[in-house]
């Protein structure tokens, strides 16, 4: 063989040779080839398992969607290229053979609202916002809308609401609808909607399950009836997450349980200590024994495990007052996402709802005057402190 085909050929397409990595490999390939033509023909005919084309299928996507099954109860899953590519594909598959209409929670992340407003509006989607904390108002909403899906956070970004899943399951069913639940700030270890009765569960992997500022991705978790649409539906649009990126959430999820415990009791002691402080008006946090969704969170949520976002208010601020505050801190991460090892703060009128109309902003209850804290891994005094010198910070 010339030098030209061998650069091109050897060392390519051997077969694994007795011993099994301890973790999984990553697989770069686009696609695979086949010992025959009629293996081939059976792999893209999906009547035999294998993986022909990577946009299709991978082994490094496989792993960890085996994986993200397994932690929240599913049938199967989809790692997709960011949180909202999934969302979109729960959506889209929820509706293939439904009623085009959407009953959505009032309280949403920003882009989410942006997604069912340009883009599936648009399509002639039907899109309806409901109070899914009220269960009565939400059945009347629901049996008048007659909706193909609808769409909750189990905790609400940024104003930490929890809705009765298992209830708005049973609204769902009764309907024909499908429930399609993000589930990225609760996570597996708090809360599984799968198992509450949602046929969807949506992740950001950006956030807690990689967990470490250096993975974009996200995932669609689902029930056995919706799992081969969503996969026929992927195979056409293509939103699978990269191999790379596979192997990153795969190492991250291995620590994800201890470092959201560790979080969850950070978050506990934040809340707390900001909820004495003079210049905090008032506090967001699941653990609230006031918390308007208590006895859905004491139902739902395991044990001392809350959750690591605490929103706050500071008393009397505006944009420029918020401003100087985060400007001050000195340990946090001033950045736009959460779930990662380190503290981050956000200012949610010009990040996650910088595009929602000030009017529905207004509706949501989110106020010039809020920040939202995503309780990072460091020591807890250590967060404690650069909170309160920032507060204290003189104005300029």
């Amino acid at each position: 063989m010339d030098i030209h085909s061998k650069a091109v050929h050897s060392g390519d397409r051997r077969k694994r040779e007795g011993q099994t990595p301890v973790t999984t490999p990553i697989y770069t390939a686009s696609s695979y080839f086949a010992d025959s033509m009629e293996e081939l023909d059976r792999v893209l005919g999906r009547e035999e398992q294998g993986y022909c084309y990577s946009r299709y299928a991978s082994p490094s996507a496989a792993a960890l969607e085996e994986l993200l099954a397994d932690l929240e109860g599913g049938h199967g899953a989809l790692a997709c290229a960011s949180g909202m590519t999934a969302v979109h594909m729960a959506l889209g598959t929820a509706l293939i053979d439904r009623r085009k209409s959407i009953v959505a929670a009032t309280a949403l992340y920003g882009a989410t609202v942006g997604l069912l407003n340009t883009v599936f509006d648009p399509v002639g989607v039907a899109v309806r916002f409901a109070d899914i904390w009220d269960i009565d108002a939400l059945r009347a909403t629901v049996a008048e809308a007659r909706p193909g899906c609808i769409l909750v956070e189990t905790v609400s970004n940024p104003l930490l609401r929890v809705p009765q899943i298992d209830r708005i399951a049973e609204i769902a069913r009764e309907a024909g609808a499908a429930l399609v639940v993000d589930n990225t700030f609760a996570t597996p270890l708090l809360v599984r909607p799968l198992e509450l009765g949602a046929h969807f569960s949506v992740q950001s992997l950006t956030k807690y399950l990689a967990g470490h500022g250096d993975v974009l991705g996200g995932a669609v978790i689902t029930d056995a009836a919706h799992c081969e649409p969503l996969r026929t539906f992927s195979r056409t649009v293509g939103p699978v997450l990269g191999p790379f990126e596979c192997y990153l959430t795969m190492r991250g999820i291995k620590t994800f349980p201890l470092r959201m415990e560790r979080q969850c009791a950070n978050a506990c002691k934040v809340a707390q200590w900001l909820a004495g402080h003079p210049r905090v008006e008032r506090v967001y946090f699941p653990a609230d024994p006031g918390h308007p969704d208590a006895a859905a969170i004491r139902r739902l949520f395991p044990a001392n495990l809350f959750g690591a976002m605490v929103s706050f208010e500071i008393r009397g601020a505006g944009r420029d007052e918020v401003f100087r505050f985060m400007d001050a801190l000195k340990m946090i991460v001033r950045a736009t996402s959460l779930g990662d090892v380190h503290s981050m703060m956000l200012y949610p009128l010009m990040s996650s709802h910088r595009d929602v109309a000030p009017k529905h902003r207004e509706r949501m209850g989110i106020r010039d005057s809020l920040v939202r804290l995503s309780v990072g891994i460091e020591a807890p005094e250590d967060i404690l402190a650069d909170l309160d010198q920032a507060l204290n910070a003189p104005a300029r």
